[in-house]
């Protein structure tokens, strides 16, 4: 049975990457106001930013690499997520993009992390990598004390016990905890997904991928997005293909996740793949460039493909991210500069800190109820599958003045034009339910939607930033509702000592479908699903 135009189904209920371009967040924040934001101790502004749904930290790498091009400002940012996965994603990543230069070179790590973050299978030298980094964090998670050592930028403070340890749990799974390919058989899950996805178009799958890619990804601007490296990722799940393909076929671990579903009567917790199968992970680091040589064309071509710009991208991030992985001189003294061993000054300064602060899953309902967070933050980020929790207690949590970004679904590839048209309407009527007004001056945007704190004076719409051309932060939105998996789409069920990833529920009690909440179906059209 074919799945209805327009259900959503292909996006999946858990995301493991976002869909939408990443951003400076200090280009979307708030001017700096040296009278109020100035951290007493340090006497720097901090900027704090909540995001919501973010999944992959694209903006966070972005924020902190471009940090050089602002005045200086120490960043916290409180992340919160729908499961337990995408927060192990979350660590696994920062700690491979702050690896130390010396044991992992600029080339090697952002392969790596284009093939974790962006691939069903990956090389061997990768997944032993995984396998290494992810049971040092298992190591770790249990002892905050060496955590805070090694880890000074990460906290796990606001988790629950029951949280951190279904965090260990995750990673020792990646570690190899449970031997065998059959622990995680990621080929046939992906295959699995396809054929419920695609029904009986399933053997002319080659033409829907090529009708999704022409029809919709590039019409919505993402033209740079090929159609050879779309349809292999599309038949195979493997999106940057920097070796020879054989060289492929270690299951990637990071991408599973545990659910509760029922079968036969019974509630069995297993693992599986219910991420996207339809949009990909170009969109994150591959549709746009600081370098716009990048995005020439060549008789109407573009001469670069979504993913050679995508390792262009991550490769300079990385680069410009090795000043926050060099040790500090003095923990009390950040601007001061680290020598060599002769004794020879660093080339730049080391950079204000930052810390990335993971809240309790489900804890959006309640952060109004503590003092700490109200009117704290200058920033709100909230992906599109998260959009349902914007509510006048959240927005209590943002500064007078702050601004709110909400991404859109401009790259769901389920969802037709006026779908979209009624998501960002919608968007715009939460929001202003929620305290909050359209940002004045802000560029108009097919991907984002701009607000800013009402009851204050209308912010300016530019930061004094260094460059004048700085593209607005874009975030990461986690994913639609997906149809509960059949008994044979799963693997095995979980061993009885390990806890699953989060209270492990059927994808349908997982998160609230983007567009059920959003966009009611119209009654002329009883199929569609949104």
């Amino acid at each position: 049975m074919t799945t209805p135009a327009g259900s959503g189904t292909g996006f999946g209920s858990v995301s493991w990457w976002g869909l939408s371009p990443a951003v400076d967040l200090q280009a979307e924040s708030p001017p700096v106001d040296p009278d109020s934001q100035a951290d007493t101790e340090h006497g720097t502004p901090e900027l704090n930013v909540l995001l919501l749904g973010s999944v992959d930290g694209r903006h966070l790498l972005r924020t902190l690499a471009r940090a050089a091009l602002w005045p200086r400002r120490r960043f916290r940012f409180y992340v919160l997520e729908n499961n337990m996965e995408a927060v192990a994603r979350h660590v696994l990543i920062f700690s491979l993009a702050l690896e130390d230069p010396e044991k992992m070179g600029l080339q090697e790590r952002s392969e790596t992390f284009l093939e974790v973050w962006g691939n069903s299978l990956l090389r061997p030298p990768v997944a032993a990598f995984v396998r290494a980094q992810a049971g040092r964090l298992a190591r770790l998670v249990p002892e905050p004390d060496r955590l805070g050592e090694q880890l000074p930028w990460l906290s796990l403070g606001a988790l629950k016990f029951r949280e951190r340890d279904a965090l260990e749990a995750v990673f020792r799974f990646w570690a190899g905890g449970e031997k065998g390919p059959e622990a995680f058989p990621m080929s046939r899950l992906w295959d699995s997904r396809l054929r419920h996805y695609l029904g009986s178009r399933y053997d002319a799958r080659r033409g829907v991928s090529d009708w999704d890619l022409h029809m919709k990804l590039h019409d919505r601007g993402a033209r740079v997005i090929h159609a050879s490296e779309f349809r292999r990722w599309r038949d195979t799940g493997v999106a940057f293909e920097l070796r020879d393909a054989s060289a492929y076929h270690v299951p990637n671990r990071t991408l599973a996740s545990g659910r509760l579903l029922s079968h036969r009567g019974e509630r069995v917790a297993a693992r599986g793949y219910w991420g996207d199968i339809v949009t990909g992970p170009f969109v994150a680091f591959g549709i746009e460039a600081d370098d716009e040589t990048l995005l020439r064309t060549s008789n109407g071509q573009p001469i670069k493909t979504a993913g050679e710009i995508t390792q262009h991208n991550v490769t300079e991030l990385f680069r410009e991210m090795a000043a926050w992985g060099r040790p500090r001189a003095a923990q009390g003294d950040p601007g001061q500069v680290q020598g060599d061993a002769d004794g020879s000054p660093e080339p730049a300064p080391v950079p204000e800190s930052f810390a990335v602060h993971f809240l309790s899953l489900g804890s959006a309902l309640t952060l109004h109820h503590k003092s700490c967070y109200k009117g704290r933050f200058q920033l709100l980020y909230m992906a599109c599958g998260m959009v349902h929790l914007l509510s006048p207690e959240l927005g209590a949590c943002v500064a007078p003045g702050g601004r709110l970004i909400v991404e859109l679904a401009q790259f769901l590839v389920d969802l037709r034009q006026e779908q979209l048209q009624g998501f960002s309407t919608r968007v715009g009527e939460l929001a202003q339910a929620a305290g909050f007004a359209p940002q004045p001056g802000a560029r108009r945007s097919q991907t984002f939607a701009r607000f800013y704190k009402a009851g204050d004076s209308a912010p300016s719409h530019k930061d004094p930033a260094v460059g004048s051309g700085t593209p607005p932060p874009e975030v990461l939105a986690p994913p639609l509702e997906a149809s509960n998996p059949r008994p044979e789409d799963l693997t095995q069920p979980l061993e009885g000592g390990t806890p699953p990833s989060e209270p492990l529920k059927r994808p349908s009690e997982s998160q609230a479908s983007l567009l059920e909440a959003l966009v009611p179906p119209r009654e002329s059209d009883p199929q569609t699903r949104v």
